[in-house]
């Protein structure tokens, strides 16, 4: 696993495009990131022995009040590679490099039974941008109750 650098991109973005429906960016994290460069060094990728690309998550900083945040997503693995690991590899590997870049929570839109294993919970006083499923927006604190008084809407880094 490493850094994602820029000449990633496109190779990730093919990526997500294979693992995502089609139109997946009309989806309201999507709004979120517009124009916002993901959070450097926390974005990875991971490749096999050949170099092929097997998976890649990404961090956005969002705003909830003046509280600050990481949007992790979207994380994806080739579907010939689902099933040994790496998306668990990924968001963990990701999460342990965030406390030192001084990053007290994170927050994603997703499965509350898949992720729950890597101690994200339901963030009910969180509101992310309309359509998005109240139920699937979850937190994890990085830092002690990083989450304590976290209330909103949740908005672009530069808004």
């Amino acid at each position: 696993m490493t850094p994602e650098v820029p000449t990633d991109h496109w190779e990730v973005e093919a990526l997500y495009d294979t693992c995502f429906a089609p139109g997946r960016e009309a989806l309201s994290s999507y709004r979120l990131r517009d124009g916002v460069p993901p959070v450097a060094g926390l974005s990875h990728v991971a490749r096999d022995s050949g170099g092929i690309l097997a998976g890649a998550i990404r961090y956005w900083p969002v705003r909830i009040g003046t509280a600050e945040a990481l949007l992790l997503g979207p994380v994806a693995v080739h579907p010939t590679r689902q099933g040994e690991g790496l998306g668990a590899a990924l968001i963990e590997t990701s999460l342990a490099q965030a406390a030192p870049l001084g990053w007290q929570r994170v927050m994603l839109v997703g499965d509350a039974p898949y992720y729950s294993r890597f101690g994200f919970t339901l963030l009910p006083k969180v509101e992310m941008p309309p359509p998005t499923n109240p139920a699937r927006v979850l937190g994890r604190a990085i830092a002690p109750d990083a989450w304590r008084g976290i209330t909103g809407k949740v908005r672009r880094w530069q808004d």
